[in-house]
């Protein structure tokens, strides 16, 4: 890696951020654990693997496994090319501003409006998944009311979490770690140790997942396993003014959270392969909902318990994060009068130091479509798919722009930098970012149409809007925010002077 100018190095956050164009109004409250802990529950390998365990093993069998090494190494590369970026633009909003300095006000725009929409139907479909959690522990019939009423509890409890101050954040966020931590690593190592059922070589078992196909089709299909995992990184950067030396920070948080949240998901997934007593069923999609069964029987009705709180936990704590990040982008968007309503939401409370209206929101918005998914459940799938596949294009449009800047001659003068391998990297994560958008992007097989073109009716929906928008109100005209100068503050941060190697 390399370093850059000694002019960068000791420039303070106060002092960086004015080469950017804004003054600090938040407390740097929140430390390089904290700010990890943040990426981390909003990442969830807990809610992810819980949410598509069944799904992913009755598509392609055992071997969906191998999709968390394959999606964590194509993010892990988007990771760093994110970390270049927030250590050059340590500001709030994440990829929102990131865009803006690395294209133009325009492509931001657009970047932003797919992302916050991915983001808010996120909140929405963590609420929903983990109202059954908090069903199964207080003993409550799961139904369409139950459901809907718990999931509006999980988004106002986290928003009033979230109202209270960034260290009430940052202290739930590290609770709610550790709970991760307890609920994947260490309940998958006890089934990996002591609970197996199955020889490791199932793995490589497809289990007749091909049916008289190919397996590769059968494969492919299952890369939802890893896909619907490895986001969530990029939260350690919407709350960078907020972060103690973020230039710094950010990056190995991001790249942190890749790694250890990586790890947890391989161990969660494999331990519950290999732990279940009739995998064929879960397979043969006969055991629609395995987790429970696999829990109960592994750890006792008494363990099981004491898992769903473990669980219960998880899922407030990333939909605490999620409605953290997106007030985040949400006061970004506010603060530069790129939104309607632009000086309602750029309000920063002068006690608790948070964007109070744009956390109402994150928490309103989600609570409107958890009524539209109480009026019609078969929308909650879609909602997920959308999020997915919106967030992977707002992430690839970074990329994007890295590149071009790049390719104009820039070399990103934040602390944390790859170097001349950077453009290597940064033209390979675009690669991997596209592809892993084809694969959202398939439509399905079942023959009904609503069904199979979902996904891709929601996105032309959202960017449909967003361009009409666009065109006619012209929200890049009415700012005046910098825009598209990442080579010239380059050259400000290192004080002219080029990048030292190291």
């Amino acid at each position: 890696m390399s370093n850059p100018s000694r002019n960068t190095e000791t420039l303070t956050d106060q002092e960086h951020l004015r080469v950017l164009g804004y003054d600090d109004s938040f407390r740097r409250s929140m430390s390089f654990w904290s700010n990890f802990a943040l990426g981390f529950t909003y990442l969830s390998p807990l809610v992810g693997v819980y949410s598509l365990f069944a799904v992913v093993l009755t598509i392609g069998g055992p071997p969906s496994i191998w999709w968390i090494i394959i999606v964590g190494a194509g993010q892990l590369l988007v990771a760093f090319v994110f970390g270049e970026v927030v250590s050059q633009y340590p500001i709030h909003g994440g990829i929102y501003p990131w865009t803006r300095r690395l294209w133009g006000r325009r492509y931001a725009w657009m970047a932003a409006w797919v992302y916050i929409w991915a983001m808010i139907v996120t909140i929405t479909a963590v609420a929903e998944f983990g109202s059954g959690f908090a069903a199964s522990l207080f003993g409550i019939e799961a139904n369409s009311t139950s459901t809907f009423l718990i999931t509006l509890a999980f988004l106002l409890v986290a928003f009033a979490i979230n109202f209270s101050g960034t260290k009430s954040l940052a202290r739930v966020a590290r609770i709610g770690l550790a709970a991760e931590l307890i609920g994947v690593i260490g309940v998958g190592l006890y089934l990996l140790i002591f609970q197996r059922h199955q020889g490791f070589d199932v793995f490589f078992n497809s289990m007749g997942t091909e049916g008289t196909g190919n397996y590769a089709t059968a494969f492919l299909g299952a890369a939802l396993a890893g896909l619907f995992l490895f986001y969530g990184f990029e939260a350690c950067g919407d709350v960078a003014e907020e972060v103690e030396n973020p230039a710094r920070r950010i990056p190995l948080a991001m790249i942190m959270t890749i790694l250890v949240g990586g790890v947890s998901a391989l161990f969660a997934f494999g331990g519950y392969v290999l732990a279940a007593p009739n995998l064929a069923a879960i397979v043969s999609g006969d055991d629609a909902d395995p987790i429970p069964g696999i829990l109960n029987a592994s750890l006792g009705v008494v363990g099981g318990k004491i898992f769903l709180v473990v669980a219960l936990t998880a899922f407030l704590s990333c939909v605490l994060s999620l409605q953290a990040a997106a007030s985040r982008l949400l006061f970004s968007f506010g603060r530069d009068e790129m939104l309607p309503g632009h000086r309602w939401l750029a309000k920063v409370s002068p006690t608790t130091k948070v964007p109070t209206n744009a956390l109402i929101v994150a928490c309103s918005v989600p609570a409107i479509i958890a009524l539209l998914v109480y009026l019609n459940g078969n929308l909650l799938v879609p909602v997920t798919s959308f999020a997915v596949i919106g967030i992977y294009i707002a992430f690839q449009m970074v990329v994007l722009a890295a590149l071009r800047q790049r390719l104009k001659g820039w070399r990103p003068a934040g602390p944390f930098s790859l170097g001349a391998i950077g453009f290597i990297i940064n033209v390979v994560a675009l690669a991997w970012g596209i592809f892993a958008i084809i694969l959202l992007a398939v439509p399905g097989k079942s023959g009904d149409f609503a069904t199979d073109w979902v996904v891709l009716l929601g996105l032309g929906v959202v960017v449909g809007t967003g361009l009409l928008y666009l065109l006619i109100a012209r929200p890049d005209r009415k700012s005046d925010a910098p825009a598209g100068d990442a080579v010239e503050v380059a050259a400000k941060l290192r004080g002219g002077s080029a990048a030292t190697s190291v």
